[in-house]
């Protein structure tokens, strides 16, 4: 799995850093994401797939390799 975030497009909800902590943070200034793992170990793979569910700005993407 790799994993994209569109800064622009985010609110800064951090729905995604409380689903997935370990792959998403969040930015001091301004709550925009952060990406700490574009392509996160499989066993993650659920929780990241939640956070971009419950991302309400769909600012998550996530693409198969």
């Amino acid at each position: 799995m790799k994993i994209t975030v569109d800064e622009d497009t985010c609110c800064g909800a951090g729905s995604c850093v409380m689903t997935a902590p370990d792959v998403f943070d969040q930015r001091d200034e301004d709550g925009v994401v952060i990406l700490l793992d574009a392509e996160p170990p499989a066993d993650l793979y659920g929780v990241v797939q939640e956070a971009a569910d419950v991302c309400p700005a769909a600012a998550i993407r996530l693409t198969k390799q």
